[in-house]
């Protein structure tokens, strides 16, 4: 049986040595004996009664933690890697021997410097590591050892420091979609009520319709955008909560709302919550049950925050009395750190741990992946996963004012502007130089017009990566989802363009030649947006994408033919000339010009009309378009603009599978 909290000595295989396997005969949480705070005279704070508790749960969970080391290998250089050498620079010990236990209805802060492996710490126990890099001897709910990540990814909510979120989305819309993803069985209804529910839950029905916002986009306040990210992560009411530094960046009035939040949901729902925090105010450690102090990856102390004030005061020091005990626990954690290894360990649920250990491994259990499963949330189908992204997605683009207006103003003013320079063409021989500047330059002006995109992708990237890392939906259905979305977006900025540019110039008259010309447009803009989502995904931010795209972009149009014939491109660059984004396209709207006109003569030898020095033939021959290559040009930048969509889609779900926000 537990024996009171008071003093521990261990038995002769201590925490940072004895490798037993430890197992707890309760699977049901009792309520937490540390979790009102009281402290010595010397404190200076009162704490705040608890609560009453609304619901329960279920099944509650708590997790133990016991003897976690984690190390990881220094990547080695390109070089090293291709000739398969092996990096000899020395494996970096993060965690060393960190053992705990975090019971429910409790809220266990993770504290110390910065590089001492908090978070870490909180992305091994949420699953957020590979299975070679995962010890299945260190984690345990309740008395089920967990032998996968995936057990615990599917079990943990976890919440990241940085709040990744759509700027556009209002918080109900934010909380929506992420039930919809998550929670599949449910009905419209009950989605709908759940959401309402959480939105009361977490203080946020007063800016339920307020978009969430950013740094450039005005919304909701930093502690408001920091409880929907919470939201967001317990839609599906995961008994476990895991948060990296919740109040990381907020002042201290939203930092305290959001611990208090925390606190009460901890209570209420007996969740298990355990949060790293970096210095907590006098009034937010009123609300922490019990601390976890790390010091270069292995724990000084482990208790409430009055065990940490009496182990203080023992060792002879006395705390200032404008300093709470773990600010000053701060000031001489490497004395902390070199106590001995009894002293650190005070937590009241671990020591009734220690002594339960059951000498016997052979009554080991392993949990069931199938019953953690029970809780998670499968994936979505693809058809209900791809309708669904394709509204969201719909809401991003209607309401990204700058892309739709920028992407309209462009398709106009490149279509007049062009169409007033070049205005009423003549069909003489000077007007076939003409034609092709005309193309060339619409060609050019079509692709670049594109990249004011990848600002949206990039802040898109961030989210997608987080959702579909955590099994929300597939990366095939949002690239699915995308290209419905845009299919017709770009079509209508392709009819702005070719309609002024075609008759104001004056073209091919026949309306055959025009609805191609369009249809080529719409096909160009679709391949260059399939490049530039193709180049976000690899580029780590605005500028290197931007500059990537214009480098690309710059060199196809260089070996396009337009500029150097074929003929007199060097073998060693002659790949561009048919990877050209450019190339395909001038020969299809030139043929497209030509080719109904091949019989008529442009330039005669004599004002009676005895003898044709040029004709549409001529002009195509001296191309190299002899023949009508129309649809074939056109079947190749379909093939383009699936082809980098496809690239796109192997470099995000390969992004996805190595995420661990």
């Amino acid at each position: 049986m537990a024996s009171p909290c008071t003093t521990y000595h261990p038995s002769p295989g201590s925490p940072e040595n004895d490798s037993m396997i430890l197992f707890s005969t309760s699977t049901s949480c009792s309520p937490a004996k540390e979790s009102t705070i009281t402290h010595s005279n010397s404190s200076s704070f009162n704490s705040s009664s608890p609560p009453p508790r609304q619901s329960s749960p279920d099944k509650t969970y708590e997790l133990r933690i016991r003897n976690l080391s984690y190390t990881i290998s220094p990547n080695g250089s390109i070089f090293s890697s291709l000739l398969m050498k092996k990096s000899t620079k020395p494996k970096s010990t993060i965690l060393k021997s960190v053992s705990f236990v975090a019971g429910c209805s409790e809220i266990l802060a993770i504290v110390g410097p910065s590089g001492t492996g908090k978070s870490t710490l909180l992305r091994v126990i949420s699953g957020r590591v590979s299975d070679k890099e995962f010890d299945p001897k260190s984690v345990y709910l309740n008395d089920h050892a967990i032998t996968t990540p995936v057990q615990l990814r599917n079990i943990c909510g976890y919440v990241a420091q940085e709040d990744n979120l759509l700027p556009l989305l209002t918080v109900k819309e934010t909380l929506m979609f992420s039930a919809k993803f998550r929670l599949r069985g449910m009905s419209s209804k009950e989605r709908e009520e759940r959401v309402e529910s959480l939105m009361q839950e977490l203080g946020l029905d007063h800016v339920a319709n307020n978009f969430v916002g950013d740094e450039e986009n005005r919304g909701i306040s930093g502690g408001e955008r920091k409880r929907v990210s919470i939201g967001v992560d317990m839609i599906h009411d995961p008994p476990i909560l895991l948060l990296d530094e919740p109040t990381s960046g907020l002042d201290s009035s939203s930092a305290l709302q959001v611990i208090e939040l925390l606190s009460s949901m901890a209570k209420t729902k007996q969740r298990t919550i355990v949060l790293s925090i970096h210095q907590p105010s006098y009034r937010i450690l009123q609300y922490i049950s019990n601390l976890l102090i790390l010091s270069h990856g292995s724990v000084v102390h482990n208790g409430s925050l009055q065990s940490l004030e009496e182990n203080i005061n023992r060792m002879g020091y006395e705390i200032p009395i404008q300093l709470n005990p773990l600010e000053f626990a701060m000031e001489i954690i490497s004395v902390l750190e070199n106590q001995e290894p009894h002293f650190k360990y005070q937590s009241c649920s671990y020591l009734r741990w220690e002594e339960a250990i059951i000498q016997d491994t052979a009554n080991k259990e392993v949990i069931d992946q199938g019953k953690i499963g029970a809780v998670s949330n499968k994936h979505c189908s693809s058809l209900f996963e791809i309708a669904v992204l394709c509204s969201r997605f719909w809401k991003i683009i209607y309401r990204t004012k700058q892309l739709f207006l920028a992407r309209t103003m462009q398709a106009l003013v490149g279509g007049f502007g062009l169409g007033s320079v070049y205005i009423k063409m003549r069909n003489d021989e000077g007007a076939v130089a003409e034609r092709l500047g005309l193309f060339a330059f619409s060609l050019s002006f079509l692709l670049s017009s594109t990249v004011e995109a990848l600002p949206i992708y990039l802040q898109e990237r961030r989210v997608i990566m987080k959702e579909a890392s955590r099994g929300a939906y597939k990366i095939s259905s949002y690239m699915i989802a995308n290209t419905i979305i845009f299919l017709p977006f770009l079509f209508a900025v392709a009819i702005l363009f070719a309609v002024p540019v075609y008759w104001i110039v004056g073209l091919n008259p026949s309306i055959t030649a025009f609805v191609f010309f369009t249809f080529v447009v719409w096909v160009i803009v679709l391949m260059a947006s399939s490049l530039v989502l193709f180049l976000s995904a690899i580029s780590p931010d605005f500028i290197s994408g931007n500059s990537l795209i214009c480098t690309v972009l710059g060199a196809f149009f260089l070996f396009s033919g337009y500029f150097i014939p074929k003929e007199c491109i060097p073998k060693y660059w002659l790949f561009m000339y048919y990877v050209s984004l450019y190339r395909y396209p001038l020969d299809a709207l030139l043929t497209n010009e030509y080719w109904s006109l091949r019989h008529k003569c442009f330039t005669w030898n004599d004002e009676n009309h005895s003898e044709c020095l040029l004709t549409g033939n001529d002009v195509l021959k001296n191309r190299g378009l002899d023949k009508d290559t129309r649809w074939m040009n056109v079947g190749i930048m379909l093939a383009f603009f699936v082809f980098y969509r496809v690239i796109c889609w192997l470099v995000l779900a390969r992004k996805a599978s190595k995420t661990t926000i």
